[in-house]
């Protein structure tokens, strides 16, 4: 029997522009995670449960208001409910205060042009700090084309499954999964032998308690995140980057090695001359503890369309 729960609501902090913001998610699955017509749905694990998120706007821009729909296979309990709320929050990042960031890049014109017309953007939030660890790992050296494809391949033969009137939606599969996964499943999904060792090799020190990295929430200073995640076998300076930015919402990490970041700097402000990662890594610094959220605007406007003022 499939159980709905209909009209909960949340109550992101203004401003807050719900369709720029899960606009990126536009070219997602609709079976994984998708923005469409209005609607961002996304099937999540909730540890007690599987559940089917569906978030639209009721609000506007300076007064926004969400309201989550939640769907499952079975009745869905307050607890269920509860931690599926508060992960659609996290996703959503929506008690981000943007008046910090906006003051900041206000002496910069292309940002300061970009956060008027982006006005409310917020940078998504993977649910776990595991699922942006992962990812990360799954992208290095390769296009972001062909990582979505290895990404979506593995969450469709290991994710756990929920069927909700014929159609089947997919998690994002769990540490204890991937442990036991053997280099045959990673290989079939799009993954070298030697990624799936990384991936394999993280999710079993998560499962021993050798690492936490839900437990880097905690640490004040990035810099001492990203030593810590270097340690780690397969994960270099941009793969802890990049984690951090997805999973811990820093607005100081920026993964100056990142093709994709380097390009939009180009575009935006050196008439799309070839950059290096440390001439990224120098430019940002005009951008203080925020170049990672200005990075992901320019991001957005290059998604959107936005051109570079003349």
């Amino acid at each position: 029997m499939e159980m709905t729960v209909q009209m909960t609501t949340l109550a992101p902090r203004p401003p807050y522009d719900f369709s720029l913001s899960a606009a990126i998610f536009s070219g997602g699955e609709p079976d994984i995670r998708m923005f469409r017509d209005g609607i961002f749905r996304q099937v999540l694990d909730t540890g007690n449960a599987s559940v089917l998120a569906e978030v639209r706007s009721s609000g506007v821009t300076e007064d926004p208001e969400l309201v989550l729909t939640l769907r499952s296979d079975h009745p869905v309990s307050r607890d269920t409910a509860r931690l599926a709320r508060m992960t659609v929050a996290t996703i959503l990042s929506i008690t981000d205060d943007l008046g910090p960031f906006y003051r900041a890049v206000a002496g910069d014109p292309v940002l300061a042009d970009l956060t008027v017309r982006l006005r409310g953007v917020r940078a998504p939030v993977t649910p776990t700090v595991f699922e942006a660890l992962t990812d990360s790992i799954i992208e290095q050296q390769i296009s972001l084309k062909a990582a979505h494809s290895i990404e979506s391949q593995l969450i469709h033969t290991l994710g756990k499954k929920l069927d909700l009137d014929g159609t089947a939606y997919y998690c994002y599969p769990d540490p204890a999964i991937l442990a036991r996964t053997p280099d045959s499943t990673f290989r079939s999904c799009g993954l070298t032998v030697r990624k799936g060792e990384y991936l394999r090799g993280v999710s079993q020190r998560i499962l021993d308690g050798d690492l936490d990295v839900e437990g880097f929430r905690e640490y004040r200073d990035t810099e001492q995140v990203i030593e810590e995640l270097v340690k780690i076998r397969g994960i270099g300076r941009w793969t802890a980057e990049l984690t951090i930015l997805r999973g811990l919402h820093r607005p100081d990490a920026f993964p100056a090695d990142d093709l994709g970041v380097r390009r939009f700097i180009s575009q935006y402000y050196f008439g799309g001359r070839k950059i290096s990662a440390a001439d990224a890594r120098t430019f940002a610094e005009r951008w203080g503890a925020w170049k990672g959220f200005a990075a992901y605007y320019l991001e957005v406007a290059d998604l959107l369309g936005i051109r570079p003022a003349v």
